[in-house]
């Protein structure tokens, strides 16, 4: 479980957060106990109306599993292979702006976390500390997402500087021309970009942004590229078309664009899109193993966990994060025995059929016992 240079304290942390923490759902009353309620806002938050945010969980939601029994579950495993290495579980930490606000550890903490549980981290451009510091917290596992902040000379610095601390896929997110409204935030007076200050310049160039760029960029070397913000299959086979490797589904964890469609609703026409040429990752409300399951049935390579790493890290730090994914291999784990297979190249279709939900959507829908918490209602926050 620990590397050669982990130290005593950290286990007994790692061991401290295991017998504390049981479930996810105690993770968040954890994150909402320490955290600010404008830092609470800008994790669980989303864009004005929060529509495209409760799509994201509706579309989960609305899947049924079909377990098949009798199959001899003796030895399920949950691991996968991706970008030519194995995973332990078929998810991996996404990029999240800010973390140094959600624990003054910053990216440095999930990165570790994730290493240990040999899984990639995906250091987003605008969080702390810088990418020498994540970039070995992670060791082989680092990843890195760039928000675009200046013309290709300064794009290609950027993938250069991540060549050399030998980065294993290089992301930009194309999905955030403008910054959103974030009602929350907005009613709040917090400015969630005011913590955010690395690397920030003119938002024209994320404006500029468009293929003949990437096709400069992707000129510059063989790294697997990745493009995060895809949601229509149009843009996916454009993607395909300019060597994209991995194509990134994500509305920004409903950031972004309001009244947008929830992640998993698209998955299936871009998985199509893809026609296997491109891997397929999804983000955007995933919160438990069987959400996790549900995505892969449907086509997805990987999926990635934001706003449930943001909690667990501002629950326990590091830690936290690592309990996070100790519960979800578990889940994991468990489901795949509970729908009949031993690995996920099992999984097909027939493992899952439309259904209605049994909670109205909102971003902790799927977890009940938080309604009955004595705090404040977190899903009307």
């Amino acid at each position: 479980m620990f590397t050669a240079d982990d130290d005593e304290a950290r286990a007994r942390s790692y061991n401290a957060a295991r017998e504390r923490y049981n479930t996810t759902t105690e993770l968040i009353w954890g994150a909402q106990e320490r955290l600010s309620g404008q830092i609470w806002d800008y994790v669980a938050g989303g864009t004005e109306s929060e529509s495209s945010l409760k799509r994201n969980r509706m579309g989960i939601d609305r899947l049924a599993l079909r377990p098949r029994v009798m199959r001899n579950v003796l030895n399920t495993d949950p691991a996968t292979e991706f970008l030519g290495r194995t995973q332990s579980l078929p998810l991996f930490l996404a990029p999240v702006g800010g973390l140094q606000t959600i624990h003054k550890g910053g990216a440095v903490l999930p990165a570790r976390a994730a290493r240990e549980f040999g899984l990639d981290y995906m250091q987003s451009s605008v969080t702390e500390p810088g990418m020498e510091d994540v970039s070995a917290a992670a060791g082989d596992h680092w990843l890195y997402q760039l928000y675009v902040f200046g013309d290709f000379d300064w794009i290609k610095e950027h993938m250069l500087r991540t060549l050399d601390l030998g980065v294993k896929g290089f992301c930009v997110t194309v999905d955030s021309d403008h910054y959103s409204r974030r009602e929350r935030n907005l009613v709040r007076h917090y400015d969630a970009r005011g913590g955010n200050t690395r690397g920030r310049g003119d938002p024209k160039w994320r404006q500029e942004f468009d293929w003949a760029v990437f096709d400069k960029m992707r000129a510059v070397s063989d790294i697997p590229m990745m493009l995060k913000g895809i949601m229509a299959p149009e843009d996916a086979q454009l993607a395909v078309e300019h060597g994209v490797d991995v194509i990134y589904i994500s509305n920004h964890g409903g950031r972004q664009l309001d009244h947008g469609q929830g992640t998993i609703d698209v998955l299936p026409e871009i998985v199509q899109a893809a026609s296997g040429k491109a891997k397929v990752v999804i983000d955007g409300g995933f919160m438990r193993g069987t959400d996790v399951l549900k995505a892969i049935i449907m086509g997805a390579d990987m999926v990635a966990i934001g706003k449930l790493q943001a909690m667990a890290l501002g629950a326990a730090g590091e830690a936290g994060v690592y309990r996070m994914l100790e519960i979800l291999a578990e889940e994991i784990t468990i489901d795949m025995k509970l729908l009949g297979v031993n690995s996920l190249g099992e999984l097909d279709a027939s493992y899952l059929t439309p259904a209605a939900p049994t909670e109205a959507p909102h971003v902790f829908s799927t977890f009940p016992l938080l309604k009955y918490w004595s705090g404040k209602d977190q899903g009307e926050m």
